[in-house]
């Protein structure tokens, strides 16, 4: 019920209660608020059996914590009717990941032996089979148009 209660602030609730109730009427306080959740469990406990019972047999293990979206989805999620235990199991995703890491980076050294092989560095004017990137296009001239798009204007 206070699962996120720390120890200071339970300290703090408790120095609270007796400078507001004072040390003598203290614990009649704290027999009158455990006696009232008493009767809240009880009327809680007693709605879900009248609950229960006027569901009928067909809902015989039905829970009121079902009702949680995400005990609902997580309750689906492990059911084996579905086979998805055997899709999370089968499925390494750090398998996976080294797979396409090691494709990625065979597949970039092979082109690059391709490429060294059929051409000398010195010869090919990228370096290698790569793309220059950096390189500037060429200014037109003061003749040429620079090339006009009708869907542009």
């Amino acid at each position: 019920m206070f699962n996120d209660i720390g120890p200071l602030e339970l300290v703090t609730l408790i120095v609270l209660a007796v400078l507001v109730f004072g040390p003598d009427k203290l614990p009649k306080v704290i027999q009158d608020v455990m006696r009232t959740v008493r009767k809240i469990r009880e009327f809680s406990e007693s709605a879900k059996a009248d609950i229960r019972s006027e569901l009928g047999p067909e809902f015989k293990d039905f829970e009121f914590e079902d009702l949680n979206p995400k005990t609902f989805i997580r309750k689906q999620l492990d059911n084996d009717e579905l086979g998805l235990k055997e899709l999370r199991n089968g499925f390494d995703l750090k398998k996976e990941m080294a797979e396409v890491t090691d494709a990625v980076h065979s597949r970039d050294t092979d082109t690059a032996a391709s490429g060294s092989s059929s051409s000398s560095p010195s010869s090919s004017p990228s370096g290698g089979g790569r793309v220059d990137m950096t390189k500037k296009p060429e200014e037109p001239g003061k003749d040429d148009r620079p090339p006009f798009d009708a869907d542009a204007t």
